[in-house]
């Protein structure tokens, strides 16, 4: 079975995921199922439709969740320091062309979020910081061309 990394916080947001997934989704949409089809013909039904759709959706995540979840490696980031750029950091760069300053959090695949900026390992920008010390530049490949960036701190917290 592969193992996946991922930050305690991340496994913890699944296993939420999933406990709210098979207490509160699954059975509500059971009962819109039911509802509808109360309603009568079911060929020209949209909400009965709309209810089986959200139903394999609901069926589908929580499926994923199951495989993702027990294959999922804790690695605790707590425990972690250091100047060099590994899972778990919270990595500051600057870009070289617009000095426009972010800071990113590596983390697994099935935690990363832009929303709150938190990149995949297997991300091209975390590709090319894993390993790299503040002070060193980075060229990561971007669709408008390549971006070139700067590292100005790493931490663990």
């Amino acid at each position: 079975m592969q193992k996946f990394p991922m930050t305690a916080e991340g496994l913890a947001k699944l296993e939420e995921e999933l406990k709210v997934l098979r207490a509160e989704e699954r059975p509500a949409v059971i009962r819109a199922i039911a509802e509808a089809r109360a309603h009568g013909d079911l060929s020209e039904n949209a909400e009965y439709h709309a209810a089986r759709e959200r139903q394999s959706f609901i069926e589908g995540r929580i499926a994923e969740l199951e495989t993702i979840i027990p294959a999922a490696e804790v690695i605790d980031v707590s425990k972690l320091s250091g100047d060099q750029v590994k899972f778990g950091a919270r990595v500051t760069v600057v870009d070289e062309e617009t000095e426009e300053q972010k800071t990113y959090r590596i983390v697994g695949a099935y935690e990363a979020d832009m929303k709150v900026n938190s990149i995949s390992i297997s991300s091209p920008l975390a590709k090319a910081l894993i390993g790299k010390k503040v002070g060193d530049s980075v060229e990561v490949p971007a669709p408008g061309g390549a971006r070139a960036y700067e590292i100005t701190a790493v931490a663990f917290r």
